[in-house]
């Protein structure tokens, strides 16, 4: 199934049966499928978002191909992925994939009738479906009801940010200043008066800060390991010109493909594709309230970068200082909407950097 990366509108369905055949088989199939549909509607960036850890894995070269079955599937995905200026991979979970697996049971069943698949002619749907294939709803148009705002909210200071060292998954914590930061952030957010929830990452730095902030709202700290932040692997605790002068290789390799990892980390296409699968939880459990999301530097520019459909590239074009706000309203019939950015007025001068 091809989505338009903006509006979410459906581009092309594609579905069949393909007999007795493992798994795995029939997931490089539907990949095949779905890189030739995207060619065919003209696409020259596409982000592949399957369920199949092992095809992501192993097209993202993260993974060797074991099964000799498996190399021509391969080999024929590889060479339809160089058709395209850019093509990422990230997994996703089933839950959040329903759209193609309905089309995988409706080819089943279609098959095991003696039926060729073909696309549905019922009448359109309604509610969330219809939504979901909507045109987008444009900027000056009225919304068809209140949105999920997301008060993307960065943990305060720690020795590591401070320093403006790469700090990922250590479990740095915050200083006077984070904590003060992180009190002040609070204040603001009690003005608001209407929040639903507190969600944080699980690391320790951001429960600080989220624990801080559900304090002062009266709610408890809800916890989504999607929202940590990307794994810097042997470049943790370091600052970029100690790892330009040790890994300049492998820097500039970083810098350049975002599906590279770190010596021992994460991609941003791996993580860019795990904070999608946690925007889009939040959506699910909190629709229409605001949501407080104290995260990290990288999941953040990751859900404004997909709330903005900018190119991967745009994470290096925006700062966000520890404690920041950034603000982002996602509609049900439309796409999203980014109201601020690293808004830190709520800070005393002196607990900024």
């Amino acid at each position: 199934m091809v989505r338009d990366a903006v509006s979410g509108a459906v581009l092309r369905e594609v579905a069949a049966g393909i007999g007795i055949a493992s798994n795995n088989v029939a997931e490089y199939r539907g990949l095949i499928a779905g890189l030739e549909a995207a060619a065919d509607v003209g696409a020259r960036e596409v982000d592949v978002r399957m369920d199949s850890l092992l095809v992501v894995n192993q097209m993202s070269q993260k993974w060797k191909i074991k099964h000799e079955a498996m190399r021509p599937l391969a080999s024929q995905a590889a060479a339809l992925v160089r058709g395209f200026s850019r093509v990422t991979f990230g997994h996703i979970p089933r839950e959040l994939n329903k759209h193609a697996d309905r089309l995988a049971n409706e080819a089943m069943d279609a098959a095991a009738r003696g039926l060729t698949w073909s696309p549905r002619t019922e009448e359109p749907a309604s509610g969330a479906a219809a939504a979901a294939d909507a045109p987008p709803r444009l900027g000056w148009s009225p919304p068809s009801g209140p949105p999920t705002t997301l008060l993307l909210l960065r943990h305060g200071e720690t020795a590591l940010s401070a320093e403006k060292r790469f700090s990922g998954r250590g479990d740095a914590v915050l200083t006077e200043r984070g904590l003060a930061q992180a009190r002040a952030a609070a204040a603001r957010l009690s003005s608001y008066g209407d929040i639903a929830a507190v969600v944080s990452s699980p690391l320790r730095r951001a429960m600080q800060t989220a624990s801080v902030v559900a304090e002062s709202l009266g709610l408890d700290v809800a916890v989504d390991e999607g929202l940590v932040e990307t794994d810097f692997g042997a470049w943790e605790g370091r600052t970029f010109a100690e790892v330009r002068a040790n890994w300049p290789g492998e820097i500039q390799a970083w810098l350049d493909d975002q599906s590279v990892a770190p010596p021992g980390g994460e991609s941003f296409t791996s993580t860019f594709a795990r904070v999608v699968a946690a925007r889009e939880r939040l959506l699910a459990s909190y629709p229409g309230v605001r949501v407080v999301v104290v995260s990290h530097v990288t999941p953040i520019k990751a859900v404004v970068r997909e709330a903005l459909g900018a190119p991967a590239q745009a994470l290096y074009r925006m700062h966000l200082d520890p404690a920041s706000l950034t603000t982002v309203d996602w509609y049900a019939d439309g796409p999203a909407v980014l109201t601020g950015l690293n808004d830190v007025s709520h800070l005393p001068v002196a607990a900024r950097t």
